[in-house]
């Protein structure tokens, strides 16, 4: 997929990341942790040349290539493509990053832990004249949230839960708002969206202090038609991840929300215990919560992920889940007129 048919030109630095690519999976065994491996092969397929995993690692379903195999066919960076509980990197995947800067790779990464930070890896990539990349560093001098209402309209993507779907929904919407004709940005706010659009800023390796100031930032003020579709972060009912949650929905102020949710999936990932809210409990929340810098916050409809879903089964729950919300309901990487009818609703303004 093009850039440009997700986000344009603006005043938000774009980062310089060495292309194509080569994705490494770690042992990461599954494709909820490896989502940032599997963003890039969906939204920007031009840049991965295959990929590289451990034994017991997931598969994108790419070529798979050794760093040495992947140097020979272009590559220039090899990238982590897992986003795994904390952010770490085990000492188990050392050899296989020291072996791709030895083969002339440069590491990019969007890891809590940072590349420079071990001392093999940088050694290592001195040694070789390799760049270390972290792109989850959130620029210098952000501010505390002004509460200001700034010009422009705002969606943000919500959800039940993590890793189920609010990116690959705010990239489809902001496509097809901008295939409308719709002056439309997508807003990373995570470090795959970021990768994908090369720009935007890692809300939760912000300061709990400055983060809805982060996202006042993330969506400036724009011309009143202007819409930026903000990718959202964790949830507000999460037991670890509430707070980059409620940041993004109080700083970007959003006209409209979309929520997100996998059907069938009964308990917070990898929190065994926390039962999942209802789709109705998380619209609740939001607008109760977003009305405090948004007063006119909206509900535009649902996202579903039913990637386990054959395709009549899918159509069928998204009809009947529309009928039983009185909302519109798409799975955004199916398509169709249901998603048609959802980015409809979403350009739809209160009063």
């Amino acid at each position: 997929m093009s850039l440009a048919n997700v986000c344009s030109n603006d005043a938000l630095p774009m980062l310089d990341l060495p292309q194509p690519y080569l994705l490494f999976l770690g042992d990461t065994a599954a494709p909820a942790y490896a989502k940032t491996a599997f963003g890039l092969r969906d939204w920007a397929s031009e840049r991965c040349l295959g990929e590289y995993a451990l034994p017991g690692g997931v598969s994108l379903g790419m070529s798979a290539l050794t760093p040495a195999q992947a140097r020979a066919a272009g590559a220039r960076a090899m990238v982590i493509g897992v986003a795994n509980v904390g952010g770490v990197i085990p000492a188990h995947w050392l050899p296989a990053l020291l072996e791709a800067l030895a083969q002339g790779l440069d590491l990019v990464a969007g890891m809590h832990a940072r590349l420079a930070d071990i001392p093999a890896l940088r050694e290592q990539a001195s040694r070789h004249g390799r760049r270390l990349i972290d792109v989850r560093e959130p620029p210098r001098g952000l501010p505390v949230a002004s509460g200001r209402k700034r010009s422009g309209q705002r969606l943000l993507t919500v959800g039940t839960d993590c890793a189920l779907g609010k990116k690959y929904t705010a990239l489809s919407v902001a496509r097809a708002m901008r295939a409308l004709g719709v002056d439309a940005d997508f807003r990373a706010s995570g470090q795959t969206g970021i990768l994908i659009a090369g720009r935007g800023l890692p809300m939760d390796a912000v300061v709990s202090d400055f983060a809805a100031g982060a996202a006042e930032w993330l969506s400036p003020d724009a011309d009143p038609a202007h819409w930026d579709v903000i990718e959202g972060q964790g949830s507000l009912s999460h037991p670890a991840y509430a707070g980059v949650a409620l940041a993004l929905l109080h700083g970007s102020q959003p006209d409209a929300i979309v929520v997100c949710h996998e059907p069938g999936r009964r308990e917070v990932l990898g929190y065994p215990g926390y039962a999942l809210p209802s789709i109705e409990e998380t619209i609740e929340l939001n607008l109760l919560l977003g009305r405090r810098t948004n007063p006119a916050i909206r509900c535009a409809g649902i996202s579903l992920n039913t990637a386990h879903l054959d395709d009549a089964a899918a159509q069928a729950l998204i009809a009947s889940e529309s009928l039983r919300l009185g909302l519109p309901v798409a799975d955004p990487i199916r398509g169709g007129p249901a998603l048609q009818a959802l980015v409809h609703s979403c350009l739809a303004r209160s009063g």
